[in-house]
């Protein structure tokens, strides 16, 4: 790069902008622009934490130069050295993505330097410039906590980790790795690392790695000497897996001589240009920040209009502003029973419960909000505890000035159980769940988060900080600041009283003025009858359902995982013989040297290194012609299932209950849909007879069946009725194949002729169409051409004119609209539907499923929101949702009666508000265990 002007008394400081990023997106609820509903949560977050760094780093030892440095998409040299490196991390979230250069151009708006290389890390940049400024003298300091880069620590180079506020020197490094910087590598290399999936030394951790390095200097003189190992299963796996460390090595190892095309004064500190910063802070529409950096610069701050309506009509006198001061803390009866008072004589109250963790089914109640009128709320601590100086988590006394738990609760049992006061809450089914673990049944309930996704499902989020920032002008307290991060997290029971006081009686306020904002609003956007039969019904079936959770038998998948670990085997064996030697099957490099040097399959494709690519699209287009790659997908296959699966279920069985107690999102899927977490049992694979062993696992109580009850094809049927198919109507009021049916239509092929082949080509454009599927997406399914894809869906269009005309029709009410709507009137936002490019395209596709989809969706809600009182006197229980089935737990002596009444229940939940033309079906099973019931 020539001669630079870097050197001795400069500081160079190199921020790792994906760590920023990824931080700042989990930090804060989803945000949205409000003018177009674009998420900006993480840009948000992104720019508050740029600016801090500014803030901080304005004095005596300010950085001379500074950088934030980024990754430029997923693929690197690393991943041509192994194809599945990084391979097991989750895809990045879609809200996400579109943050991804906004952050990029916040960082060039703040004046800061903003890098990234294709092909390389921004560990690897990162790398590379420390290395350029230590040797032209300067100081360099890393702002990340990444452990790949304490590689490159010491002589002048240092880390600190932001978020802990701490500096990592070599005594920091040795600390975590048990070795100085200059042997970080070796240590990687032999512990591996699951989250970047580097495979590493299999049974050797961080502390076996270091002992073995300190003893021998360094990896290639371990390996050397491996035989003097004394282990006899350490020195095995280090003679057997020496190509599979070495590769490790490879991949841990930061590159120090990247091609930049910058040099290290292109990186010098350059103060923020306010005709600049100002325009994208308020493009962005971040008020708060705007206005305090354009004090901070001296210069006026732009006016962001405010793009949200006000409501039609006033429905509430102007709330008062949010005030700390005006909230109050209830410790004794008296103090309680005046506001018990007070929600008897105003009729509704907006409650809020404080826990030690996220899990309704473990976490303690550490106190109760309550808030009648805005700005007139107050917390009851219940089991605070005292605050000790000397000591960083406090004492186990418990602090002064709170109410007994027993007695409070026994003051709040009445009115929280009584039919004539309303309870409002923020995503109840958590408190409902809380409070009915402390015997209290709360009801009726009101949910603000509900209301807002009935109003603005497909808008953006629905978390109570989005909510206020959006409607109510108000950023809440952030909860971070009070319990902090990492190894110095509290519970909030250590939270001192006073502080959580304003944290917790603020959440009640909010609820109560978003209660008042969004409850006027359901009647004038014709929403009501959403809200009341499919949402809020929802919340109390959901919380029962959690609660009963279902028994999974632990035994049964630790026998699973050792089968999975068998059958891999088997298959290694299997495999090798194929390729007429023994390999590793997991190295993706002997894997591509065996496919297409040894035996000389054409396809193959070198990397940057050398290496043949082998990643799950080149093998499944290989499997159709050689037996070997197919081998391969399937041992890859069981691998995930192992990890992913029968060891991680294990984790999430209650020690209390020994069953599992999934949670289900009410408002996650714009269309209406469930979701499930913690752990999502939504995803456990059924499209392999391993995957669906799985399900072996999951078993009834003795006495009692397993009883899943599943819709059949309703979302065809769902389409047939919207887009007026005849022939799709009639093919289910006769009980055809609806698939062999379709091909019939489609390729002129008598049923009595029909071939599986051509009722698989049907079975894909049948279920495709509905997702907007094209001609590639249908070619790539179907392994076939993609003319001849595009020529299968053409003819389905002139088959079936219905369906072009419903999404013609589709398209164009939501561009004129901004939504769609279900049969049951639940409205989907569109709010990219007029946008250019693939935001346009990805709209369209949604807003054509939408409405199919969310139909179901409302179907199965409907059906669950009956089918309590359906069963009520059956020793019958519903225990989960899946998709379109549903299912029981049943005393062996109760399934006929339940498999009746439930689908019964089911097959009429659409009428009588919904007349459809096509009726709905459903297939029942019963059986010990899930997969013998579904």
């Amino acid at each position: 790069m020539g001669e630079t002007t870097f050197g001795k008394g400069c500081h160079l400081h190199l921020i790792d902008g994906s760590a920023f990023i990824f931080r700042a997106y989990h930090a804060l609820p989803p945000l949205t622009r409000k003018s177009d509903g674009l998420p900006i949560g993480a840009v948000a977050g992104f720019c508050n934490m740029i600016h801090r760094y500014v803030e901080a780093n304005s004095g005596p030892d300010a950085p001379t130069h500074v950088a934030v440095i980024f990754d430029k998409g997923s693929h690197t040299f690393r991943n041509d050295l192994y194809d599945q490196y990084k391979a097991n991390r989750e895809a990045m979230p879609e809200d996400l993505r579109p943050q991804i250069p906004l952050t990029r151009a916040a960082t060039e708006a703040f004046n800061i330097a903003c890098k990234e290389l294709e092909g390389y890390e921004a560990d690897d940049i990162i790398a590379t410039l420390a290395c350029q400024a230590r040797a032209a003298g300067g100081r360099v300091t890393i702002i990340s906590s990444d452990k790949d880069l304490m590689q490159l620590v010491g002589d002048g180079v240092e880390m600190l980790d932001a978020m802990k506020n701490r500096r990592i020197d070599r005594d920091g490094v040795f600390e975590k790795f048990g070795v100085g910087p200059d042997r970080v590598v070796d240590v990687q290399a032999l512990a591996g690392d699951s989250v970047d999936n580097v495979p590493g030394a299999p049974g050797i951790g961080i502390k076996t790695a270091a002992l073995l390095i300190n003893e021998y200097g360094d990896l290639e003189t371990l390996l050397a000497r491996a035989e003097e190992i004394k282990q006899p299963k350490r020195r095995q796996t280090l003679i057997e897996k020496r190509e599979q460390i070495e590769l490790s090595k490879k991949l841990v190892q930061l590159d120090c001589a990247a091609p930049l095309d910058f040099g290290l004064d292109d990186l010098q500190v350059r103060d923020p240009d306010p005709d600049v910063l100002m325009p994208f802070l308020a493009e962005m529409e971040f008020r708060t920040l705007t206005r305090r950096i354009a004090d901070q610069l001296g210069v006026d701050a732009p006016v962001i209009p405010d793009k949200i309506a006000p409501p039609a009509e006033a429905d509430t006198p102007e709330a008062p502003a949010f005030d700390a001061a005006d909230y109050s803390r209830v410790g004794d009866a008296a103090a309680l029973q005046v506001w018990i008072d007070r929600i008897h004589e105003r009729g509704w109250v907006a409650v809020d419960t404080e826990t030690t963790g996220l899990n309704e089914m473990t976490a303690d109640l550490v106190g109760i909000s309550l808030c009648v009128e805005p700005g007139q709320a107050c917390y009851i601590p219940l089991i605070h505890k005292a605050q000790a100086t000397d000591d960083l988590f406090g004492s186990d006394e418990l602090a002064e000035g709170q109410m007994p738990l027993a007695e409070a609760l026994k003051m709040l049992k009445p009115v929280l159980e009584d039919p004539a006061v309303l309870k409002i809450g923020q995503n109840m089914k958590y408190d409902a769940k809380i409070f009915a673990r402390n015997g209290i049944d709360v009801a009726p309930i009101d949910d603000t988060m509900l209301l807002s996704y009935a109003l603005h499902g497909g808008l953006h989020g629905h978390g109570m900080d989005t909510l206020s920032d959006r409607y109510l002008g108000h950023t809440p307290i952030p909860i971070k600041p009070l319990l902090g991060s990492g190894k110095s997290a509290i519970t909030f029971d250590r939270v001192p009283v006073d502080k959580a006081v304003e944290y917790a009686a603020e959440d009640a306020d909010i609820t109560l003025r978003l209660w008042q904002t969004f409850k006027p609003q359901l009647h004038r956007n014709r929403v009501t009858t959403v809200y009341e039969t499919l949402e809020r019904p929802l919340v109390p079936v959901l919380a029962q359902m959690e609660m009963h959770g279902i028994k999974v038998d632990r035994d049964t998948l630790s026998r699973m995982s050792n089968a999975f670990a068998q059958k891999m085997a088997g298959l290694e064996a299997e495999i090798h013989e194929l390729a007429g030697e023994t390999f590793n099957v997991g190295s993706p490099k002997q894997l591509g040297e065996i496919l297409f040097d040894k035996m000389g399959i054409e396809g193959g494709k070198r990397g940057k290194t050398g290496a043949y690519a082998t990643g799950v699209d080149i093998l499944e287009d290989l499997a159709t012609v050689h037996d070997l790659p197919a081998r391969v997908l399937d041992w890859r296959q069981l691998s995930k299932l192992k990890s992913t699966y029968t060891d991680a279920l294990q984790a999430h069985i209650n020690s209390d209950t020994g069953r599992v107690h999934t949670s289900y999102a009410i408002a996650g899927a714009n269309t209406g849909r469930l979701a499930s977490t913690d752990p999502n049992l939504q995803n456990i694979p059924v499209r392999t007879e391993e995957g669906r062993r799985i399900r072996e696992a999951f078993v009834a109580e003795p006495g009692n069946v397993l009883v899943s009850l599943d819709y059949s094809q309703i979302e065809l049927r769902i389409l047939a009725h919207i887009a007026g198919i005849d022939a799709l109507k009639s093919a289910f009021a006769e009980g055809l194949d609806i698939h062999a049916m379709t091909a019939s239509e489609m390729f002129d092929v008598p049923l009595d002729q029909m071939t599986p082949d051509v009722r698989r080509k049907a079975k894909a454009i049948n279920f495709g169409v509905i997702y907007g599927i094209s001609g590639f997406g249908l070619a790539r399914n179907l392994r076939i051409p993609r003319a001849e894809a595009q020529g299968f869906i053409d003819r389905y269009f002139e088959r079936f004119p219905g369906i072009r005309k419903y999404m013609d029709a589709t398209k164009g009410f939501a561009k004129e609209n901004g939504y769609v709507q279900t049969l049951f009137g639940r409205r989907i936002h569109t709010p990219e539907i007029n946008a250019k490019g693939p935001r346009a395209s990805f709209a369209y596709r949604a807003a054509i499923n939408a409405p199919i989809q969310g139909t179901a969706a409302d179907v199965i809600r409907r059906a669950m929101v009956r089918m309590p009182a359906a069963i009520a006197d059956l020793p019958a229980r519903m225990l989960l949702q899946v998709h379109d089935e549903l299912l029981f737990e049943v005393a062996e002596g109760a399934v006929d009666d339940t498999i009746a009444r439930a689908r019964d229940v089911m097959e009429n939940a659409a009428d009588p508000a919904v007349h459809l033309d096509v009726k709905l079906t459903v297939d029942a099973g019963q059986g010990a265990n899930w997969a013998q019931a579904h």
